[in-house]
C-alpha cells in the first residue's frame, strides 16, 4: 500500500531547482511536446474556472508523459490586480502522481516551479532565436517573474547592459536593489526598449505596452504576462511584423490576446525548432509568445521530486 504524499515546501523546492539542470530538461520536453507523440506526451489545454469575483481564474494543467512514467498537475490560480495590491497575482500547487497505482507521491509548492520553469523557456527562446552577441536586456515588469527572468538571463548570457521598467519608480528601484548585478531604472517603457537586444515583458498589463515602432529590428522579445485571450502586452505592429513562436499553437489560439487580436500568424513552436522542424530567425525580429504548459511543471515536479528521495537517502 502506498504511504502519504510528500509535502516539499517553497523553500525546498527552490534548494532543489536549479538552471542547469532544469533547461536541458525542459529542452527535452518542448521537443516531445511538439511531435505530438501520445506515448510522450499527452497535455490538453489549460482548463480555466473564473472566480468572477476577484477578478481571476484558476486553471488546471494536467500532463501525461507515458514513456517515462510521469503524471502531473498544476492547479494555479492567476489574477488581475490593481495597481499597488499588495494580494499576489499567482498562486500555484503542484501534484505528482503514480502513474499506475493512481496515488498522490508528492504535493509541492508551484510558486518556484511556476517562475524557474517559465523564465527557463524564454531563456531558451533567447538561446535559439536571439542575435548572437546580443549586449541589452530590457525587463518590463518587476514582480516575481521579472526576477526569475532576471536571473536565468544573466546566468546564461553575457549583457553589457540590463535595464528594467515598472509602472512606479519605487517599485524599478526596490527590484535594481533586490538582484546582484547591475541595473538600470528606466522611467518609460520606450526608454527601457529602445536599442535592447532582448525585451522580456512579464507585466500584469491588460492593454499593449510594447509598441513596435520601440522595437529595434532584429530584437528578440519574450512576453510572458497577458495571458487571457483579450488580454495585451504587445501591440499589432510587433505582433505583425515579427517571427512568432509559441510553447503551444493550441495554447496560443486559445488563451493569448496578443496572438488573437492581433490576427498574428504562429510561424513555429519552439519544439519545432528544437526538432529541426522549423528554422530559428534570428536575423529577423522575433517574438516568443510564452503561455506555460503543465509538460514544463511536470518535468520540473519530477526533477525536484528525484532531488528530495536523493538528498533523503543521504540523510
Amino acid at each position: 500500500m502506498a504511504g502519504p504524499p510528500v509535502i516539499i515546501w517553497e523553500h525546498e523546492v527552490e534548494s532543489l531547482l536549479c538552471y542547469r539542470q532544469l533547461i536541458p530538461r525542459l529542452e527535452d520536453a518542448l521537443g516531445k511536446f511538439s511531435r505530438r507523440d501520445s506515448a510522450e506526451v499527452i497535455q490538453p489545454v489549460r482548463l480555466t474556472v473564473p472566480l468572477q469575483k476577484h477578478s481571476g481564474f484558476m486553471g488546471l494543467m494536467p500532463t501525461y508523459m507515458e514513456n517515462d512514467g510521469v503524471l502531473c498537475t498544476k492547479f494555479v490560480c492567476f489574477y488581475k490586480r490593481e495597481d499597488g495590491s499588495t494580494l499576489p497575482a499567482v498562486q500555484a500547487t503542484v501534484v505528482l502522481l503514480d502513474p499506475e497505482y493512481g496515488n498522490v507521491k508528492a504535493v509541492m509548492d508551484g510558486e518556484v516551479i511556476t517562475g524557474m520553469r517559465t523564465a527557463a523557456v524564454s531563456a531558451i527562446s533567447a538561446k535559439l532565436l536571439m542575435r548572437p552577441g546580443a549586449e541589452v536586456l530590457a525587463i518590463l515588469g518587476t514582480g516575481k517573474q521579472a526576477l526569475s527572468h532576471y536571473n536565468v538571463f544573466t546566468e546564461m548570457f553575457s549583457f553589457k547592459e540590463v535595464r528594467v521598467w515598472s509602472r512606479t519608480k519605487q517599485r524599478a528601484e526596490s527590484f535594481c536593489q533586490s538582484v546582484s548585478g547591475p541595473v538600470k531604472a528606466c522611467a518609460s517603457v520606450e526608454e527601457a526598449v529602445t536599442g535592447a537586444d532582448a525585451i522580456v515583458t512579464v507585466t500584469r498589463s491588460t492593454e499593449p505596452v510594447l509598441f513596435g515602432q520601440w522595437v529595434k529590428p532584429g530584437a528578440h522579445v519574450a512576453a510572458v504576462g497577458a495571458c487571457r485571450p483579450d488580454w495585451r502586452e504587445l501591440d499589432d505592429v510587433l505582433m505583425k511584423e515579427a517571427v512568432v513562436y509559441v510553447d503551444s499553437r493550441e495554447g496560443a489560439m486559445t488563451e493569448s490576446g496578443d496572438i488573437i487580436l492581433s490576427g498574428a500568424e504562429v510561424f513555429a513552436e519552439l519544439g519545432d525548432v528544437i526538432n529541426g522542424i522549423k528554422p530559428a530567425h534570428r536575423e529577423k525580429t522575433t517574438v516568443f509568445k510564452s503561455l506555460g504548459m503543465g509538460v514544463e511543471d511536470a518535468v520540473s515536479a519530477q526533477l525536484v521530486f528525484d532531488q528530495w528521495k536523493a538528498k533523503a537517502s543521504q540523510s
